[in-house]
């Protein structure tokens, strides 16, 4: 494969131990200044622990999902990353384009017969976390740069694997490099087992 350089974007995918569609309600409450929700739903974080109840957080959406959904530690420490290893940089900067591997396997992929899983778990990977997506705005971009993109939770993990495996896709003819598709899904599938040993979900983000 050929590779571009001076890629804009670099992108990791990070352990979730709470579905963002059960949270965000909880999350909505806290802004308000009803904090009881989302506290029980994260003791284990000294960031969420200290909102005080009546007060505003003063932290954005994005934020505060990203604060509540991410795997801790007993300590309340973030958990290292599912793609933390020697294919960290493989997978977070894919040589084309935006360096985004799931956009690449969306653009260059084709679904055989009934097959619609595959590309609607990479989209939700993807993009899931637009306010397209999720019908709810502010949940994409928060303080400091962080971008959220999407997710999958726990279940749907083993359902793109098998829809990966299944082989009921196909390259299209016009793909750019030279056995990216193989390359993508290879990687992918490597982060994808990560996460299923370690029985959790998965966030994707993008760092510009």
């Amino acid at each position: 494969m050929s590779e571009q350089s001076n890629l804009p974007s670099f992108h990791t995918f990070d352990p979730i131990t709470h579905d963002p569609i059960e949270v965000i309600p909880h999350i909505q409450s806290s802004l308000g200044g009803d904090h009881e929700e989302l506290k029980r739903v994260r003791p284990n974080s000294s960031d969420i622990q200290n909102l005080r109840m009546g007060e505003e957080p003063g932290i954005d959406p994005a934020t505060l999902l990203y604060l509540t959904i991410i795997d801790l530690d007993e300590y309340g420490r973030r958990s290292e990353g599912i793609d933390a290893g020697s294919g960290k940089e493989r997978l977070g900067r894919f040589p084309y384009a935006d360096g985004n591997i799931v956009t690449y396997l969306l653009s260059y992929t084709k679904q055989k017969g009934d097959m619609t899983t595959l590309h609607e778990l990479l989209y939700k990977l993807s993009d899931g976390l637009s306010e397209d997506n999720l019908g709810e705005a502010g949940f994409r971009n928060g303080f400091g740069g962080l971008t959220l993109l999407g997710w999958l939770d726990r279940k749907e993990v083993s359902e793109l694997q098998r829809s990966i495996r299944s082989g009921r896709w196909e390259v299209l003819s016009d793909e750019p490099l030279d056995g990216g598709v193989d390359y993508a899904f290879r990687l992918l599938l490597a982060m994808l087992r990560a996460a299923q040993r370690r029985k959790c979900g998965v966030l994707m983000r993008r760092h510009s």
